[in-house]
């Protein structure tokens, strides 16, 4: 019997470091899933991803073309980008500063989901505003594992920026992922990148990222920029993409 696709978020972070770099990490050679290739931090959706943050979750409105279970469970997905980012990267995004930590939910037992807890540390507000929905991707049939992931793309700049849950390791998560490092767009071609990571990253660098002009504050200049949210069932497969605005506006299939 096929295996039904699990659903899974993934985050495109982009930085301007005279010139576009994007966060990546290699999956450890003995992970089940992409064993040795570079990834985007993600992962699948836990059941702590489907309960309030505690804070303001202030996503932006749903891009028209988006299938219906994404657009009903976008919170959620974007939970489960923040929460995989600072479990895999110990990376927080924020989008600014807080006058006080809020109080954030319990879950069963008492405890608080440590990434709204490292968020309330740090009084900070996670960057759900910073949270552009970009691509969707399911694994083709046939594979031991399928997963349907909604990736979000968020671009550093004066509204959004990461700040490192532990100021004494900068750039270092749960092991998840090895090799962490900001790597240049242009170079990433040059990597072993697991299939629909390559596909949706050439998808934002074909649309959003080509307007992007060096030193050009984000995210003006995403400003009017079609966004790729598609469904990519592998090379052999049918591929077809929706092609919708950033903000409001009509879109159309490609």
């Amino acid at each position: 019997m096929p295996k039904r696709p699990l659903d899974a978020a993934g985050l495109l972070l982009i930085r301007d470091n005279r010139g576009l770099e994007i966060l990546l990490g290699r999956r450890r050679r003995q992970a089940r899933a992409f064993p040795g290739e570079y990834v985007f931090p993600g992962g699948l959706v836990e059941a702590a991803d489907r309960r309030p943050s505690g804070f303001p979750e202030a996503l932006a409105a749903p891009c028209p073309g988006l299938d219906g279970k994404t657009r009903r469970y976008l919170p959620v997905f974007a939970r489960a980008a923040l929460r995989e980012c600072y479990e895999e990267t110990g990376l927080l995004l924020v989008s600014g500063s807080l006058p006080a930590p809020p109080t954030t939910p319990a879950a069963p037992g008492g405890s608080r989901d440590p990434v709204w807890q490292a968020f309330a540390d740090a009084a900070l507000a996670p960057g759900f505003a910073a949270l552009l929905p970009v691509a969707r991707a399911i694994t083709p049939l046939g594979y031991p594992r399928r997963f349907h992931s909604r990736f979000f793309m968020a671009v550093l700049g004066a509204t959004a920026q990461v700040r490192p849950a532990d100021p004494e390791r900068p750039l270092a998560g749960d092991g998840e992922l090895e090799d962490l490092a900001w790597v240049p767009v242009a170079d990433t071609r040059d990597l072993p990148l697991a299939d629909a990571n390559a596909v949706v990253l050439d998808e934002v660098r074909n649309t959003l990222l080509r307007r992007h002009r060096p030193g050009e504050p984000w995210p003006g200049a995403l400003a009017g920029a079609p966004a790729p949210c598609f469904t990519w069932r592998g090379p052999r497969e049918h591929q077809y993409r929706t092609v919708v605005p950033v903000r409001g506006g009509r879109g159309g299939d490609a």
